[in-house]
């Protein structure tokens, strides 16, 4: 008798919404992470992508603990010498909240491909309004 592993055809996919307003930055994140891997099924299986897809409105109205906002820096390099860029993460969440969450996520994510396929099932938007009403999401609590 062989042993049962589900894989990425057995996955069935659902979608959920959540609404970030009032919510903890860091915890809606890890959350969401955890959805997105598949961890909240009782057939996750670690080598397939069994996750399903997470559309995350109101970003811009989260709530940070602490001060955050004025201490943490987010850095990337342009690749040219002396190209090191800094942003501080109040003007993050001012200009772009759905990146600053986007990389929140990211980096709860595996470092390798099948990371890379579950951020795709990552929806993202600073305003109540999105656009997959026809795929019918469900709320996640969270």
């Amino acid at each position: 008798m062989k042993t049962y592993m589900p894989g990425q055809e057995d996955a069935a996919r659902k979608w959920y919404i959540v609404d970030a307003e009032g919510q903890t930055f860091g915890r809606l994140a890890s959350r969401v992470a955890s959805v997105l891997k598949g961890k909240h099924k009782p057939t996750v299986t670690p080598h397939a992508d069994m996750g399903d897809f997470v559309i995350v409105v109101n970003i811009d109205k989260a709530v940070f603990t602490g001060r955050k906002l004025d201490q943490k820096i987010y850095y990337r390099h342009t690749g040219y010498p002396g190209g090191l860029k800094e942003v501080k993460y109040r003007d993050l969440m001012a200009n772009k909240p759905e990146l600053a969450f986007e990389m929140a996520v990211k980096g709860m994510l595996p470092k390798n491909s099948l990371g890379t396929k579950m951020l795709r099932k990552l929806k993202v938007y600073a305003g109540p309004e999105h656009k997959h009403s026809a795929q019918q999401p469900e709320p996640l609590t969270v």
